[in-house]
This record gives C-alpha cells, sequence and structure tokens, in this order.
C-alpha cells in the first residue's frame, strides 16, 4: 500500500509516495516494508546475527500455490510469505552445493583449458560436475588436492553471482564460442525466453538457480571421487567424467562429514555381507543380479516369516506369480510405456508374434487374481501378498551392492476395496510399517506424501477426479495417525499418488524404504467390477503397499544400520560353540545337535587355533553368544557364554541355556 512521506531537500519540502508491501512470516507474524526490499534487509531488520546466518529464503506470493527459493539479493515487490533458510535447512544446503558446483567448475576450467561442461547438480550430500576434458587430459584422485586449493583460491575472491536473462539465440552464439557443445545441446532444447545465466568470476555457466549471492560462505572444500558417467545417463552417448565434491561453511563441519564417512565404509553392506558370508556377486551370472548366501538367505527367510506374521493378523492372503508375462498385460497396466525402454527386451517364443516380458512390477498379475471370478462388496477388502521378484534394467554404472540391482524381490500386496474403505486400508498398512520399523529400532523416521506435478499431468495416467480423491485419501490418513509428514509435488508414481517411508540410519542417513500407494487407474485399465449392495457393477480401489520396499535394499539398509550387529531373532548364528581344543569336538557336537533341536541356531569354530584367537574372530563375526567348551564343561554338561562385544557372562546347562536364549527371542517378538 502506498504511504504519503515528507522529505527535505536543500530546505525545500518534497512529498513522495512509497509503495508498502506486507511481509508474512512463518510465525504468523506480518511487517511493512518498503517495496524492493531484499530478503537479507528483511533479515537485517530483524537481528544482525539472523543476516549473518541465512544462505536463501523461501517467497511465496499471495496468488501463488506453494514456496519458491530465491536469492537473497532478489527485490520483493509485492506482498508475501517469506522464509529464511539457515544451513540446517534443506533449501540453504541445496543453494549452498549448487553455488559450490559452479566454484569446482570455475577451478576446473582454470585448472584444464579447453574442458568441456555438462551439468553439475547439488544432490542429496554434497554436488557433482559431469565434465569432457580436452584430449590428452585426465583428472585422477592425485589431482583432487590441486582442484581443493584452486577452489578456495577463488572463493577467497568471495564473487558475486551475477544472474543474467538471454537470448536462446544469444546462448547458443555465447556457448557455442567457447566449444561448449554439451552446454549448446541443452540450450537447444529450452524454450526462449526462459533461459538466464550465472556469472562468477570468469566462468559463465547455463543454470536457472537459485545461488547464493557470493561464494564467500564457502569455507571448507574436499573433493571426493571421480566417475566414468555417460552423458545424460544414455549408454549411446559419450562417456563424461563426474568429480564429486561437499563443501561446507565451516571447517569442523567437514571434518565431521569426513569422520562419518570413515564410519560409513566401516558399514558399507557389500564389505560386512562379504564378511559375514550374506550374498554375492558373479559376473558369469550376471551383473546385478544377487545371490543370497545360506546365512544371507537364513535373515532374509526369517524376515519374510515376520512379515508374513504380521500380515496374517491383518488379513493378508499370500500368492505366488510367475516370474514372466505376457507383454500385452504391460501395454494394459501402461508399465510397457513407461518402463519399456528401461526393461530387459522382450522375450521371444517359438509362437509368431507372442512376446513376453520379465516382470517389471507384481500389480498387473495381483489385478487378473482379483478378477479371475466374479467379487462381492462382502469380500471387500480383498488382501493378497507376495514376495515377488521383479526385473528392472539398470545402468552399469548405476549398479551399487544391494540397493541398486537388475534383480530384486519387493514384499508386495495389493489390496482391492471399496472407495469408503481406502482410508481406513491405507492406516492398516501403516500400522505394518510401524511394527516393523520399531522392531527393527528404526526409530528416526518420517512419510514423504508424494503428489503428482500440477504443471505437468501429462506425464500421469487418470483422471483430475481420481487423483484429487486419491491424494485426500493419503493426507487424511496421515493426519488422523498424527504422523511427521512432508510433501513432494511430482513424486508420485505415474498411476498414483503415495507415500513413501523415510528412515535414517544410525548415521544420520536418509533411506527410502516402504511405500504406500492408492491407485484408481489399473483397476480402471484392466476393468475391474465387484457387485454393490445395490446389485450393480462397481469399480474397486487398488492399494499398493511394500513396508520393506525390496528386501534387497532393506536388507544393505540393516545391515548398514545395525553394523551388521542384528537382534538375536534375525541373526543367522545366534551361538559360537568354541572347543578349547580337539578333545572337546564331540561334546561340541552333542550342543550343536541339541541347540538345533530347540530352534537355536549355532555353529562350531573347530579350527585347530587357540581359544582367545577364537574369542577374537568370533566377536568380528558379530555372533550374539559366544560359548568355550572345555574340560569343565563337559564333565558338568555346561556351558560358559559371553555376550558379543564383553558384556553379559556367566556358566549353566546346556538345557537351560537354550532356554535363556529362546525366551530372549520371545521377548524381544512378543509384542510383534
Amino acid at each position: 500500500m502506498p504511504c504519503l512521506t515528507v522529505v527535505s531537500w536543500t530546505g525545500v519540502n518534497i512529498c513522495r509516495f512509497i509503495n508498502m508491501i506486507k511481509i508474512q512470516f512463518p510465525d504468523g507474524g506480518i511487517r511493512e516494508y518498503e517495496s524492493g526490499i531484499t530478503p537479507l534487509q528483511v533479515a537485517e531488520s530483524i537481528s544482525t546475527r539472523l543476516a549473518q546466518d541465512i544462505l536463501v529464503a523461501s517467497i511465496k506470493n499471495n496468488d501463488a500455490d506453494e514456496f519458491q527459493i530465491v536469492e537473497l539479493n532478489q527485490p520483493l515487490t509485492a506482498d508475501c510469505a517469506i522464509k529464511l533458510h539457515k544451513w540446517d535447512d534443506a533449501e540453504a544446503k541445496h543453494a549452498f552445493w549448487h553455488t559450490s558446483s559452479h566454484l569446482m567448475a570455475e577451478a576446473l576450467q582454470e585448472l584444464y583449458p579447453g574442458i568441456q561442461f555438462g551439468i553439475g547438480p547439488a544432490i542429496e550430500n554434497g554436488f557433482y560436475y559431469d565434465v569432457m576434458p580436452a584430449e590428452g587430459q585426465t583428472i585422477k584422485d592425485s589431482d583432487f588436492p590441486a582442484i581443493e586449493a584452486k577452489m578456495m583460491e577463488l572463493r577467497a575472491k568471495k564473487e558475486q553471482l551475477c544472474k543474467q536473462s538471454i537470448s536462446k539465440a544469444d546462448a547458443l552464439e555465447q556457448f557455442g564460442a567457447k566449444g561448449q557443445t554439451y552446454k549448446c545441446e541443452l540450450i537447444s532444447e529450452l524454450e526462449d525466453g526462459h533461459i538466464t545465466t550465472y556469472t562468477q568470476g570468469a566462468f559463465t555457466d547455463l543454470c536457472r538457480g537459485p545461488h547464493l549471492v557470493s561464494t564467500e560462505p564457502i569455507k571448507a572444500i574436499k573433493v571426493l571421487s571421480c566417475a566414468a558417467a555417460y552423458w545424460r545417463g544414455d549408454e549411446t552417448r559419450p562417456m563424461m567424467t563426474r568429480v564429486y565434491a561437499i563443501s561446507f561453511p565451516k571447517k569442523n563441519m567437514l571434518d565431521e562429514y569426513l569422520t562419518l564417512l570413515e564410519e560409513a565404509k566401516k558399514r558399507d553392506h557389500r564389505k560386512i555381507g562379504k564378511e559375514l558370508d550374506l550374498f554375492m556377486f558373479s559376473e558369469t551370472v550376471g551383473k546385478g543380479l544377487p545371490i543370497w548366501l545360506p546365512k544371507g538367505t537364513a535373515l532374509r527367510l526369517r524376515l519374510e516369516d515376520f512379515l508374513k506374521k504380521i500380515q496374517k493378523r491383518y488379513g493378508y492372503q499370500q500368492v505366488i506369480t510367475p516370474h514372466i508375462g505376457n507383454k500385452n498385460l504391460y501395454v494394459t497396466s501402461g508399465h510397457w510405456d513407461h518402463y519399456g525402454k528401461d526393461s530387459f527386451q522382450p522375450i521371444q517364443t517359438p509362437e509368431e508374434g507372442e512376446e513376453y516380458l520379465l516382470k517389471p512390477m507384481n500389480c498387473p498379475h495381483h489385478c487378473q487374481i482379483f478378477a479371475c471370478k466374479p467379487r462381492s462388496y462382502k469380500e471387500l477388502p480383498f488382501r493378497c501378498a507376495e514376495f515377488g521378484t521383479v526385473y528392472r534394467y539398470e545402468q552399469s554404472g548405476e549398479l551399487h551392492g544391494l540397493t541398486r540391482v537388475r534383480s530384486f524381490t519387493q514384499d508386495d500386496a495389493h489390496i482391492f476395496c471399496r472407495p469408503d474403505q481406502v482410508k481406513q486400508e491405507f492406516i492398516r498398512v501403516m500400522e505394518i510399517i510401524q511394527i516393523i520399523f520399531k522392531a527393527l529400532d528404526f526409530d528416526n523416521f518420517e512419510a514423504q506424501i508424494s503428489l503428482r506435478d500440477p504443471s505437468n499431468t501429462e506425464k500421469y495416467i487418470g483422471s483430475d477426479e481420481v487423483w484429487d480423491a486419491a491424494e485426500s485419501a493419503i493426507i487424511e490418513a496421515c493426519a488422523e495417525k498424527g504422523m511427521k509428514t512432508t510433501t513432494e509435488l511430482g513424486e508420485a508414481a505415474f498411476y498414483g499418488p503415495k507415500l513413501d517411508f523415510m528412515v535414517k540410519d544410525a548415521l544420520g542417513r536418509r533411506w527410502q524404504l516402504g511405500t504406500i500407494q492408492v491407485d484408481y487407474n489399473l483397476p480402471e485399465r484392466f476393468n475391474l467390477e465387484y457387485t454393490g449392495e445395490d446389485g450393480k457393477k462397481h469399480r474397486p480401489v487398488m492399494i499398493h503397499r511394500a513396508p520393506f520396499g525390496s528386501m534387497e535394499r532393506f536388507t544393505a539398509v540393516l545391515i548398514e544400520h545395525t553394523a551388521g550387529r542384528f537382534p538375536l531373532w534375525l541373526v543367522p548364528d545366534q551361538v559360537a560353540i568354541l572347543p578349547v581344543s580337539e578333545k572337546y569336538q564331540e561334546y561340541a557336537e552333542k550342543l550343536r545337535d541339541y541347540f538345533d533341536s530347540q530352534d537355536v541356531r549355532c555353529y562350531i569354530d573347530d579350527r585347530s587355533e587357540k581359544i582367545g584367537r577364537k574369542i577374537r574372530d568370533n566377536e568380528l563375526k558379530h555372533t550374539p553368544y559366544l560359548l568355550v567348551v572345555g574340560e569343565k564343561e563337559q564333565a558338568e554338561g555346561t556351558v560358559s557364554f559371553r555376550r558379543q562385544g564383553g558384556g553379559e557372562q556367566g556358566c549353566m546347562k546346556f538345557e537351560d541355556f537354550a532356554k535363556k536364549i529362546n525366551e530372549e527371542v520371545r521377548n524381544m517378538t512378543e509384542n510383534y
């Protein structure tokens, strides 16, 4: 709103109008400022310390639906709501690391003349830049200190990041003159009138932003690794060098992060999985195809049995479906259009025109189970569950242990229900997921509501009405359970919105595990029906859910969360029997046979090693209980036991020890 002020100039009073705007803060408070004020100036009006700490801001104008991240020097010219973001906010980290990627590119430009640039985004932890060094140049691990030093030299100049709008023709000319063919390719796909660049020092990049105002806040930098990466993820395109790095506003933050990385290396599920003989990969079998070894299989089956027990209580029925399906099944479901180019090639049969696919999803098969006979409203909800193995092609460079594979088993289930049952069924699934997380000590988690992108509805199937209904059901269920949630636009599946459970492990890393999805579209595509109470045909609603997500990914996260120290009820081997010498091998075998009969999982370490060495080695295997047996134990029918890690110790009859183990397991699982 305009206000009248009087100013004096050489003794003459002059009236002028100043346009005022109202800015609302997160606590609901509203202040008036002159139009054109920047977020930084808003922060300064509150406190000098706040102004020093904030990195970016989020703005939502009164006519906007959501907040937009903006730079601190952007003028505010209309009434709006504002959020000022410090380092701890995800928005601040993203802008900080995005700016750092530009700083790294500037350093690479100086160190490697003729280098070409691809893309350089911020990622969950740090940032990367895809580059193509000039012929004869390579970027190696030994080059990292020099890159870091150059980045620190450049950031010390406190270079401003200057944003400029540029026409498509000028952008092509500017980047073409520098020989930046990859940037020109990106520019050619952009709409004229919506192209911007950012310049700091001698480096200019094609970018939408937002960024920090300058490089000054970047105080600590570490180049972490480099890897090969196909341009735009396409195996038919040139192989570029992807340089990963991270930065922080304080040196101690970097030190803490590097310590965390070292701990993460110790917890790497690939390392621990090999040490504990849980799983393996074979180039002969094929890349990304995990093989579960006996101990890993025992752990996995126990997880499956645990979930089956819970599912039975919640009214699920187990089913088994084939690993392949007719291509037309996936054409009807829509999976062929969405996964076809990224999936395995169709399997040809001797019958002309007949094609099958390794199934990328279990849901089309479960739709056929529902459709196999007429259904009544009295049968609903119908809940079918399957540990179904699916197959999706992942590029070789994207494969990573059990977390990114080409073959994985989903703890999949589909609920077919009436529209009025959706919210309650959704809540019941949330309860199952919470039981699992509690049992496995995943105490730190939040739910992410993933909705469709309202500005790009073409990539989703189904009408606006069914999407609105599905999204409302998820939001209402979360509110009713009082669950902490975040909302992400554009993260929905192509057929419906979803609720993803984001878990933080023991190191504070964030993992997406369980998921629940509401689907009004597949029942429509497969013409699924039930007879309602009114005698008419109705369309069921379909709920997809996978509490673990996949057995492979969940196991990987569990290994790293526990560092391989699984709870007693889950661990493949609960007891290691350590005979003092060969003289007590027969007694050790007697113990093993008895424990086997009592469902106590054990093994004998019969190596010709001293008992101290056996204890140390089996400690490293994270076996919960170590039993030392010698002359005294054999004579008295006892075992001397010690808890893994030097805890509880004692001696008792071996029969009582077996009871002790089983009692501990019952106490751990009776509530689940």
